[in-house]
Formats: C-alpha cells, sequence, structure tokens
C-alpha cells in the first residue's frame, strides 16, 4: 500500500516526497504553529529534510503497513500546507492514533476538517478500524474543536505525562468509534 494518494474536492493526500521539505519548514519553523508539537525549536531546512526521511524509512520498514503520515497539497497550487497522520498502534485491537498540523496561513479554512475526514474514510473503511483517538494539548483549543468537528468525544485528561519544550505538559485524549463515525452523512461500513 505504498504510495498511498487520497483525493478531496481541494486537496490531495499523497506520500511525502524530498522536495517537499521546503513547503514543510514553512510551519516546522513557525513557533505558533510547533507550540504544542513535540519537538523543542523551530527545524532548519536541513533538519526537516531529514525528518521526511525518516518517516519515509519508518513506513517502508513496516509490513504490513501500519503508519500512514501523509502531505497534504492544495489542488490549486500544489503547495504542501500540512500532513495529517494515521498510526495503526494495535492492529490486533484495530485501534490508532491520528494527528494534523497545519501551515498558519491555512489556518481557519476547513483544510484540516477536510483532510482528516478523508483520512478517517481511508482507516475506518480500507484499514477497518474500530477506533482512533487523538492526544492535544490541553492550552490548544483549535485542536480540540477539530477533533469535536470530527465527531470524536473527549475521553479523559491525563496529568503531566510530557515534558515539553521545558515544562510538564497534560494531555486530552478523544476518542471516535467506527460505528460512530460519518462522512458527508452517510455511515462507514
Amino acid at each position: 500500500m505504498y504510495p498511498l494518494t487520497l483525493e478531496t474536492p481541494r486537496l490531495v493526500l499523497r506520500e511525502f516526497e524530498d522536495a517537499d521539505h521546503v513547503d514543510v519548514n514553512v510551519y516546522e519553523r513557525d513557533p505558533e504553529v510547533i507550540r504544542y508539537q513535540g519537538f523543542d525549536a523551530a527545524l532548519s531546512l536541513d533538519e526537516t529534510l531529514e525528518r521526511i526521511r525518516k518517516a519515509r524509512a519508518d513506513t517502508l520498514a513496516s509490513n504490513p503497513r501500519t503508519l500512514f503520515e501523509l502531505a497534504v497539497v492544495t489542488r490549486s497550487d500544489q503547495t504542501v500546507i500540512g500532513k495529517v497522520g494515521l498510526n495503526v498502534r494495535r492492529p490486533a485491537h484495530r485501534e490508532a492514533e491520528i494527528w494534523y498540523c497545519f501551515r498558519r496561513a491555512a489556518w481557519g479554512q476547513g483544510y484540516a476538517v477536510e483532510a482528516m475526514r478523508k483520512l478517517l474514510d481511508f482507516g475506518f473503511g480500507n484499514q477497518q478500524l474500530h477506533r482512533v483517538f487523538a492526544d492535544t494539548d490541553p492550552r490548544n483549543i483549535a485542536s480540540q474543536r477539530l477533533a469535536e468537528k470530527l465527531g470524536m468525544k473527549r475521553e479523559g485528561h491525563i496529568r503531566e505525562n510530557w515534558f515539553l519544550k521545558g515544562e510538564w505538559c497534560d494531555s486530552l485524549l478523544y476518542g471516535l468509534l467506527a460505528r460512530e463515525w460519518t462522512s458527508s452523512g452517510e455511515k462507514v461500513r
């Protein structure tokens, strides 16, 4: 299942390519975008390229494939505006973690919802997942709103489970079951 491409009316979700590192670095060096990300400082172009290569190597190393981290590209100008991901952490239980990150210029335009709906269609449909979850920082209100727009339910608050950027941080967990998932009003079977 490599390479994977998923399409929406405005977006293409596809595997990362080395040449994407310039567009990706726009958001990986923006302090507002990376505020809640798992790395401590803005990344250089070379560090971004290395992250893309490592993600691709990790993807290719899994058989069957369990990691899907995809570039989100606008159809209009072919710019990488973000990424979405799905990692089947417990295959026997058909459970996956999801994530998303978008450049600031793409915020508030519905791109994240559009991309994540397509990724969830893939997860609940093609991958036959039973459950997906997202781990968000309680201070990241936009991420919580996105999870809720996707129909996810807040399942828990874990205290001080991440040491990030010099401080202990909490996690809010959101979950969604296959039987709860609808996109465009139709139940995925």
